[in-house]
């Protein structure tokens, strides 16, 4: 069964659940009836904003144990996102901490799965079935290996790359892959290093400098992404991240 389905082109409007949250009403969304796709007179650019619900999750380990660690940047990333758009992370809700709110006049859900990495699907399955949300608005945030430290990465579509949380949220959405991610780069293992050992190590004092700054950046980024899409600031962005630590 497929938690997450695109929207009919026929439909033009979207049931979203009535929470009863003080904060969500209070990010004035009390109406359950939000139109799918209309231009905002707000916006002197033109741009389209699109007022389907976004379910933005960050992957990562629950405990102090793994608090600060690379594994848990995805965790790190929704709580950055919380603190600068005002959400309360306050309720847990099939088996994650989430928060209600808002990104200008888009609803958002933020997402922190209590599962462990390595069965976040089990949350993100039911959280985008129960919102109704469309694969094309579940935000996927975790860390990547492949990319240096502190670069960032959003993509529309992906595989798992042997990422097991990723692997876990594909399989309890049918084995699509067609949904955005939000990649955070954590580097590789210095020489034999364990990989395991790696993933679940603190960042040394110049790496979480990186990640810092790079939390930020990423923050704003998804904003961007809630409101405008893959716009060509995107591309820019992302281009701006390939090549943010090559001096001139």
């Amino acid at each position: 069964m497929m938690y997450a389905v695109s929207s009919p082109k026929t439909c033009n409007c979207i049931s979203y659940p009535r929470i009863q949250s003080p904060h969500f009403h209070q990010k004035h969304l009390a109406s359950t009836r939000l139109r799918v796709s209309a231009a905002s007179s707000a916006e002197p650019n033109g741009i389209k904003i699109e007022y389907t619900p976004w379910l933005i999750v960050g992957l990562g380990n629950p405990g102090n144990k793994y608090h600060g660690t690379r594994h848990n940047v995805g965790f790190e990333m929704i709580e950055r996102i919380s603190q600068a758009e005002g959400i309360l992370m306050n309720t847990i809700q099939s088996k994650a901490l989430v928060g209600i709110g808002s990104i200008g006049e888009v609803p958002v859900l933020l997402a922190k799965p209590q599962t462990y990495m390595n069965f976040s699907g089990e949350s993100v399955g039911p959280l985008a079935a129960y919102y109704r949300v469309p694969l094309r608005h579940i935000l996927l945030v975790y860390d990547e290996m492949s990319l240096p430290n502190g670069v960032l990465r959003i993509q529309p579509k992906g595989g798992h790359g042997h990422h097991n949380g990723v692997k876990s949220v594909m399989e309890h959405l049918d084995g699509r892959r067609e949904f955005p991610r939000f990649c955070i780069g954590i580097g590789n293992p210095p020489g034999t290093m364990d990989m395991k050992a790696y993933l679940l190590q603190k960042f040394s004092t110049l790496e979480r400098e990186q990640v810092d700054a790079a939390l930020e950046q990423g923050a704003e980024a998804a904003r961007t992404l809630v409101l405008e899409g893959f716009s060509s600031r995107i591309n820019r962005f992302n281009l701006g991240q390939k090549y943010k630590y090559h001096k001139v």
